[in-house]
């Protein structure tokens, strides 16, 4: 199933130009939240002042319903998916929350012996990639619920994601199955580059396109220019919304408390 097929979600965030816009005056700030394994990664607040929290999904009750805006959002396009599989230690589903309603959600998975999802349409490219010694790792099942407005939710999912798989698990590679159509947005806002042509997924019955992003690239653009908000300087990135230097090691650490503490609760609540 492609990452962007769901992409679009409230007026703004189908005219990127005008989601990025309103985002100039929005802010990213991260408080600290005792115990540090809770399942609460990352706060901030959208140009609305509306707060919302990036969470690990962590129980059945929160993988259902954000499952249900998975499904749901992706019917409205016309597709089918399937619900979200329990996580393990080679994935994480992260949401994002407007108080106790799931409003966002992506999952970010590592490559492993069975191969990802992504790779069916693709294999001799992901396996060029291994064969070069690159550690890969791809991002699936993003939906934004309708009623948001802003790019900045989705600014913080990724840069949670990215933390994940970078800081976590050392990958160098992130791979993307999107709709021909959405491939500049992402290419614009973060970086990514076209790693196949296009072809045909007979699962969503339209085409698709693998991209691939450096994560050396969002390593260095994260630090560069996390916080700094320079959107109509110049720079029309998602990077100046993502969160400071300090606040993303923070980030850093609770997604790690998480796996060392909250990944034992999740076995536990998924018996």
């Amino acid at each position: 199933m492609s990452l962007s097929q769901n992409i679009t979600a409230g007026s703004n965030a189908r005219n990127p130009d005008a989601a990025i816009t309103g985002l100039q005056q929005a802010s990213a700030t991260i408080i600290p939240w005792p115990p540090r394994y809770s399942d609460d990664i990352a706060e901030s607040s959208d140009e609305f002042e509306n707060p919302f929290k990036i969470r690990v999904v962590n129980d059945s009750s929160c993988r259902s319903r954000a499952s249900s805006l998975i499904q749901r959002r992706y019917a409205w396009r016309g597709y089918s998916t399937s619900p979200l599989k329990l996580d393990s230690s080679d994935r994480i589903t992260l949401s994002a929350c407007v108080e106790d309603t799931i409003v966002g959600t992506m999952t970010a998975s590592l490559d492993s012996s069975a191969g990802m999802f992504v790779e069916r349409l693709y294999p001799g490219e992901f396996q060029g990639l291994r064969d070069e010694g690159r550690k890969l790792c791809a991002f699936t099942k993003l939906a934004v619920d309708e009623s948001v407005r802003s790019n900045l939710l989705l600014d913080s999912m990724f840069h949670v994601a990215f933390a994940y798989v970078i800081n976590l698990h050392q990958c160098t590679d992130l791979l993307i199955e999107v709709a021909p159509r959405h491939a500049r947005f992402y290419q614009r806002m973060l970086g990514f580059q076209r790693a196949a042509v296009d072809r045909f997924d007979s699962e969503v019955n339209s085409p698709s396109v693998l991209l691939r992003l450096d994560l050396d690239h969002a390593a260095t653009e994260s630090a560069r220019l996390g916080g700094s908000h320079t959107v109509g300087q110049g720079e029309r990135s998602f990077y100046p919304y993502f969160f400071a230097p300090k606040e993303a090691a923070e980030i850093v650490g609770r997604l790690g408390a998480f796996k060392s503490h909250g990944s034992s609760r999740l076995r536990r609540t998924n018996q």
